[in-house]
């Protein structure tokens, strides 16, 4: 295993080795510790070489303030705004932009985010979609070859075939006019700062490109940001300078969004997108002129006296965590324990009747007719919870889509689209009890590999299911149609006990965020983990049958007793990337993932 990070220099290497002398966490918790990031797998298809994070580390404390977000840059730049009286939303905005700079094969100005916000002053909790949107000129047979067959993931991805109406920027600029307290200028500025300075490239951003070299290596604008004349990536510690996203932000900076989505820079996006060699792409200037955010109502569900509540569709991420804590609810997990097969059985198997009701109903509502209350409604999924009570793990035949309470029904195809682990998520807490859960995203690793202003364009399209029905010719909720926003599993989450946000927690994974993220509540609310605890804990994931155990954890402990149980297990590196603050009765603490470079830090 490489131990290259010591390399690193500046404030990346001095946030580590604070951690490095934090103090072991927890009595009798050694498998709530053993997240180790040798089992790293970063973004789709690529192996991590660096071990990011070697030691245990303790949660983080504050008394007033704290952002947890991927990267030490970005949550220095949130804390930042925090420290000059700004608020949760100004530090977000700070935050989103300096990600796309320092992590932009996660996330950037050229994706989407789903926000999920409270609202101190008013009391209120709401979330807004910035997810992106298909383009006009989409059919449903956009990622179908000319047999009628669906086109490999990766010939659909990269390109501009794949490419959605982005959203983070319209998002940032709308939650800031509505919320923000500072200058919308001084919110960019420190992005501004660091495209024109230079950031020092860090051992996850470097394994990155050194292993999508080849997809990389297409296009133009990719090839000459992400590697040397000679054709070789960049390195660990090499300091990168970004003047078109700098020439791009203070563009937005000065107009607001309308920058971006109108004149120049949009024209620039379009002209990439639709005249993307070997692949072009659909999106037209109205596609961006018209894009819209979405302030939709909160999905919330009732688990251990609190309330979990997260972003509803498009997104299925709250719907399917709260099934999967509905389901749970009657059953004694604190007294089973977190190295029980059979807290494991219960969890994996609730989760697999959840992920059988997210594939029959889960897509964009506006269009398409959803169950969205019956799915979480208490009744429903206390008569889900009673497949749970055998013996073993649940019988195939048995994982079925329910029938939740509903006025409209119809014959639903069941959906198989894939969906990839290249997100970041933000939590963002501030004096005033405003609270911030972010999940943002450009979809792939890097996403289409398509480079304008110095930013990187999602593919988001490929949320979508490649197929329009089913093999029985029904059809599928989650099919392109113009205009429509792809499902996504993105799960923000705020945790709300007794009026105020107890917990905010959110990962990025691809559809396996759904069970990063419902098992850090558990591991929370059932088995009284602190947030580092939580996020460090090794992760066992079932969504369609198969464990999968994380490799090179207590973990792996579990597969011989969830083999006996019937189920075929896969040890296997699972990348999350959870960030997550609580609120105690002694302060704010927080977690970060030790599988990737964030960390959560406050006054």
């Amino acid at each position: 295993m490489s131990r290259r990070l010591c390399l690193v220099t500046g404030l990346w290497a001095a946030t580590l080795l604070a951690f490095g002398d934090a103090a072991p966490i927890g009595p009798s918790l050694a498998f709530a510790q053993e997240a180790r990031s040798d089992a790293v797998q970063p973004e789709t298809g690529v192996s991590m070489p660096e071990d990011s994070a070697s030691v245990p580390r303790a949660a983080t404390k504050a008394d007033n303030f704290m952002v947890a977000a991927a990267h030490p840059l970005a949550v220095e730049a949130g804390l930042s705004m925090l420290r000059e009286g700004g608020n949760a939303i100004d530090a977000m905005v700070a935050v989103q932009f300096v990600l796309g700079l320092v992590e932009p094969q996660s996330s950037g100005v050229g994706g989407g985010a789903f926000l999920v916000y409270f609202d101190a002053e008013a009391g209120e909790l709401t979330t807004f979609d910035g997810r992106e949107t298909a383009p006009a000129e989409a059919t449903p047979t956009l990622f179908l070859d000319e047999a009628g067959d669906p086109l490999a993931f990766y010939d659909a991805v990269v390109g501009g075939r794949s490419v959605g109406t982005p959203g983070t920027v319209k998002l940032m600029a709308e939650t800031h006019a509505r919320y923000g307290a500072l200058d919308w200028k001084r919110v960019l500025q420190p992005a501004i700062d660091l495209a024109r300075n230079g950031f020092e490239v860090t051992p996850r951003l470097a394994g990155l490109i050194a292993e999508d070299q080849e997809r990389l290596s297409r296009f133009d604008a990719t090839r000459a940001y992400f590697f040397h004349e000679d054709g070789s990536p960049l390195q660990l510690g090499e300091r990168l300078k970004n003047p078109a996203y700098a020439k791009t932000l203070e563009a937005i900076a000065a107009d607001g969004a309308d920058a971006f989505y109108e004149g120049e820079i949009a024209q620039a996006i379009v002209d990439t997108v639709r005249k993307a060699p070997g692949n072009p792409g659909l999106l037209s200037a109205s596609d961006l002129a018209n894009y819209r955010i979405v302030e939709r109502e909160p999905v919330c569900v009732t688990y251990r006296a609190h309330e979990v509540c997260g972003m509803g569709p498009p997104s299925s991420g709250a719907l399917t965590v709260g099934q999967i804590l509905g389901m749970l609810a009657p059953y004694d997990l604190a007294g089973l324990g977190p190295m029980s097969p059979e807290s494991w059985r219960l969890i994996g198997d609730a989760s697999r009747l959840a992920f059988a009701d997210r594939g029959r109903y889960m897509a964009d509502s506006d269009f398409v007719a959803m169950p969205t209350r019956g799915l979480v409604d208490e009744n429903y999924l206390r008569d889900r919870a009673t497949l749970l009570d055998g013996e073993g793990k649940l019988a195939d035949e048995k994982v079925a889509p329910g029938s939740p309470p509903w006025d409209h029904a119809e014959l639903r195809g069941d959906d198989t689209a894939i969906e990839f682990p290249s997100t970041s998520h933000v939590s963002i807490l501030d004096e005033a009890g405003n609270a911030v859960s972010l999940t943002t995203t450009i979809e792939n690793g890097f996403g289409s590999r398509l480079m304008v202003g110095g930013f990187l364009l999602n593919n988001e399209l490929t949320d979508f299911s490649f197929e329009t029905h089913d093999e029985k010719g029904y059809p599928i909720a989650n099919a392109v149609a113009p205009g429509k926003r792809p499902r996504s599993s993105m799960a923000p989450t705020i945790v709300m006990r007794e009026g105020r946000p107890d917990i905010v927690v959110g990962s990025p994974g691809g559809s396996r965020i759904i069970g990063y993220v419902a098992q850090a509540l558990i591991a929370m609310l059932d088995w009284d983990m602190d947030p580092q605890q939580a996020v460090a804990m090794p992760h066992l994931v079932n969504r369609f049958g198969t464990f999968d155990v994380e490799a090179g954890t207590a973990a792996t402990d579990l597969a011989a007793p969830l083999t006996a149980l019937g189920y075929e297990v896969s040890e296997t590196d699972l990348n999350s990337g959870l960030h997550v603050i609580r609120r105690t009765d002694e302060g704010l603490l927080g977690g970060a993932d030790p599988r990737r470079e964030g960390v959560a830090l406050g006054d």
